[in-house]
């Protein structure tokens, strides 16, 4: 079987790579180009040349689909990001589109454009290269590396474009506010959409200098922009920030991130983590590795935690509606339900090695057996080629 893979340089697309060769499958990789208005043509050449089964990608790209279409081919894209809103481009509804979604709420969203086509399909993550990291990694580079607490990521304050609107009337702005700082401490629930009615849309939009929309024919509303695009990025930084703020009262947290730290004084900045060299290897020797889902991901399980599991390492992690369908509570997987708790739970799994250990270690057998990438692929292809 042969495969034309898009990319993009995703972080995860190295894995899958080597997980498709892993299978027998024959892949051909494409970088996605620099000039748009020769993209189509480029891609076009791509397909002609190399006649593959079907054309693959991390993320829905809508002009892939179009020639896919065209060429009556395949194109399997996995949505490993939550919210992709190029997932409401009217091209979502091409026929020879399979399209592979993780955030059940988010599926649940896009699932009536393509209902025969777009399909429930939580992530994965990769052994081996992990594996051959590990065997090579010697004890001096380990302990650099070993840490009580660790987060890997982003704060998501550089990520909120929530904070270019201007001029927003105090009512309005002091409503959503309230209604953030609300959803910030409630897991398991997305209550956004319920509280946010068309005027209050229509008067947000206004004060902000560029709205984001969708180039061409689509079906996203202003609505789901503002809910998840812009609300849900703000609550992240939010949540984040105060969880971090909390967490580093009582304990040393390593947080390795590109974001400005500075309100966070008491946290330990360790500057950025390479995907590849570096960031298995804080999942693999830090005793607790937290997990702060992005609240745009509003009931999957994001890559962060697949990742962590299948370096071995132990996962503490908000709660998560489609958490307990995957793993075990408590016996794969630790939640913890707010702030308050996060901070028990880390007193309580710092002191109790064995039963973290242990959690980890059946963690890592549970992505190898269930939700690696050698499975999974096989699985996917069969599910778009079934249809």
């Amino acid at each position: 079987m042969k495969l034309l893979f898009y990319r993009y340089k995703s972080i995860c697309e190295v894995e899958i790579i080597e997980a498709f060769s892993e299978i027998g499958a024959e892949c051909i990789e494409m970088m996605m180009g620099t000039d748009p208005a020769n993209e189509l043509a480029r891609v076009k050449e791509k397909i002609e040349e190399v006649s593959p089964d079907f054309v693959f990608s991390i993320n829905f790209f809508s002009l892939i689909s179009d020639i896919c279409n065209i060429y009556h081919i395949r194109y399997l894209s996995w949505i490993v990001d939550c919210p992709v809103m190029e997932l409401f481009y009217k091209q979502i509804s091409n026929e020879w589109n399979r399209v592979f979604v993780f955030d059940r709420a988010q599926y649940d969203e896009v699932k009536n454009f393509n209902p025969r086509n777009i399909f429930h399909f939580p992530l994965a993550a990769g052994i081996e290269k992990k594996r051959r990291l590990f065997e090579k990694t010697d004890a001096k580079t380990a302990a650099k590396f070993s840490h009580d607490i660790s987060f890997v990521g982003s704060l998501y304050t550089e990520k909120s474009p929530y904070d270019a609107v201007e001029g927003l009337d105090s009512y309005d702005d002091g409503y959503l506010m309230g209604i953030m700082k609300a959803q910030e401490k409630l897991y398991g629930a997305w209550i956004i959409d319920e509280l946010i009615d068309e005027r209050l849309v229509s008067e947000f939009k206004k004060h902000l200098s560029t709205f984001y929309e969708l180039e061409g024919e689509s079906y996203l509303t202003d609505k789901i922009t503002m809910s998840e695009l812009y609300i849900g990025n703000k609550i992240s930084a939010m949540e984040r920030v105060d969880t971090f703020k909390s967490l580093s009262e009582k304990y040393t947290v390593n947080l390795y991130t590109m974001s400005d730290t500075a309100e966070l004084p008491k946290i330990k900045n360790m500057g950025s983590a390479n995907s590849v060299t570096e960031m298995p290897l804080i999942f693999k020797n830090s005793k607790i590795n937290l997990n702060i889902t992005s609240k745009a991901i509003r009931s999957g399980l994001p890559q962060r935690i697949f990742d962590i599991m299948s370096s071995g390492g132990f996962v503490l992690s908000n709660y998560q509606p489609e958490i307990g369908e995957l793993f075990e509570i408590g016996g794969e997987i630790a939640v913890y339900e707010s702030i308050d708790d996060l901070i028990e739970k880390c007193e309580y799994y710092l002191s109790h090695d064995s039963l973290r250990k242990e959690i980890a270690e059946a963690g890592f057998r549970a992505v190898r057996e269930r939700f690696s990438y050698s499975l999974r692929l096989p699985q996917m292809i069969i599910m778009a080629f079934e249809r």
